[in-house]
């Protein structure tokens, strides 16, 4: 949950200027005062003392495009009135002035200040975190570790904030994400203290909420460092097979490195060390923390009683209120070739059926990271509803892709395709939609 930290020095005056919108000086007015005497001529006029508004403009327009000569002006400003109102945003420019210019201490001393100011900005308490967390200093990383705590209530109190677009199940794994992200970073914190107890619990919780490669690593460290040789090459293993997925990891070729090394020392060669890592790949992809999007609608046992969740924004598509239409589903996924193929002629094939509101056309996702999603559907384009499948798949059994089915008013397949076929796909699947739409035909009795 790193900030944003570029922004030009515009960026910083548009911050300032919108608190203080008095900051434009006022344009010099021609003077209509009637002709002095000489004496008069002579005194030197007394110039207008300025608002403390108008210093601070002063302040922003003498530094120009020089960042450290804002932070010099702005902190002159701050000495001469310690509690301008603007002082937030001040500090906030600050802040990202200091970003910058790479001066962490400086930054991290602006972003304590906008804490103590607003305990409730919970991405600058977390930009403070991270930069605490850099320094050595004891005073600092327990301040960082308080600080966790606070957003950790933060968001066990959050319930009240959730969008009615987000399912609950989404809402949830959200902010496990989060839970994940703090604890990984306390536990840093944890170990630069030198509490090895308390970090190897943040740790383990944080994997817990969500398999990451960043926790896995520490648990690693920690391992090795007890002379756990078996834990710590299994921690490592995991941390390497997640570390393409995971924003919270060490550089990939380091943890090989360590992998490695802990894997001689406990076999005296690198045989077996391959093999090993295939399994814990296979292991980690199907965790708890890996699988949250195929335990969503796990006591539904038909179709209609699924809620499946919409790319990008994750609002919610409960199908018991498209009971009673055929559902014409596509699963996918990104790394699938034949999927890419296949988009642009499903795409013409529910073109086809728009004005028949008892057709709903799906494209189901059924990837294990759902962050590539999002940028593949804005690279395609795709013209139909795109969701993910959120264990749709399960239900019926899809285990290749691409695999496109047509299910009846019913909930019963009608229709399955898997595999694609260039020549016959869409007239074959165009006539299985129409064959659905008939009426059935009821045999009149015998007499």
């Amino acid at each position: 949950m790193p900030p944003r930290h570029q922004c030009h020095c515009l960026a910083f005056a548009i911050i300032l200027l919108a608190a203080a919108p008095s900051l434009h000086a006022a344009p010099a007015r021609e003077s209509r005062q009637p002709a002095q005497s000489k004496s008069a001529t002579n005194q030197q006029p007394q110039q207008k003392p300025i608002s403390p508004d108008e210093e601070l403009q002063q302040a922003i327009d003498n530094a120009g495009n020089d960042r450290v000569a804002l932070v010099r002006n702005l902190e002159a400003f701050l000495k001469k009135y310690p509690e301008a109102p603007q002082r937030v945003r001040i500090y906030r420019a600050l802040v990202e002035s200091s970003l910058q210019l790479r001066d962490n201490d400086r930054a991290s001393d602006y972003a304590e200040r906008i804490v103590a100011l607003t305990p409730e900005d919970m991405s600058m308490t977390l930009l403070a975190i991270q930069l605490l967390e850099r320094n050595t200093d004891e005073g600092g990383l327990r301040r960082a570790t308080s600080y966790a705590a606070r957003v950790l209530e933060f968001i066990g109190r959050s319930n009240n904030d959730k969008s009615p677009k987000i399912s609950k199940e989404e809402w949830e794994a959200s902010k496990n994400r989060d839970r994940m992200t703090v604890l990984l970073f306390r536990g840093r914190l944890y170990l630069k203290l030198h509490d090895t107890p308390k970090a190897q619990k943040d740790f383990e919780d944080s994997y817990a909420l969500e398999a990451n490669a960043g926790a896995a690593d520490k648990l690693g460290e920690i391992a090795e460092l007890n002379k756990d040789l078996p834990r710590a090459i299994q921690q490592y293993a995991r941390a390497f097979a997640l570390a393409d997925t995971s924003k919270n990891i060490p550089d990939r070729r380091e943890i090989r490195q360590k992998l490695g090394n802990v894997w001689r020392l406990a076999h005296g060669s690198d045989d077996g060390l391959g093999e090993y890592l295939l399994h814990t790949y296979d292991e980690v992809v199907t965790s708890p923390g890996s699988k949250a999007h195929a335990a969503r609608n796990a006591g539904a046992k038909e179709p209609f009683e699924f809620t499946l969740r919409r790319v990008p924004d994750g609002s919610a598509l409960p199908l018991a209120n498209e009971k009673g239409k055929i559902l014409v589903v596509n699963f996918w996924a990104t790394w699938c070739g034949p999927c890419r193929a296949l988009e642009p002629i499903f795409d013409r094939i529910a073109n086809e059926f728009h004005q028949d509101h008892d057709v709903l056309f799906l494209a189901a996702d059924c990837d294990e990271d759902e962050t590539l999603v999002a940028p593949y559907v804005k690279e395609l384009k795709p013209q139909t509803t795109v969701v993910f499948a959120d264990g749709l798949d399960r239900l019926f059994g899809v285990n290749s892709f691409p695999t496109v089915l047509i299910i009846d008013r019913a909930g019963k397949i009608a229709y399955r395709a898997e595999g694609y076929g260039e020549d016959s796909f869409q007239q074959s699947l165009t006539a299985a939609i129409h064959q659905t739409l008939a009426p059935t035909t009821i045999a009149p009795a015998t007499p």
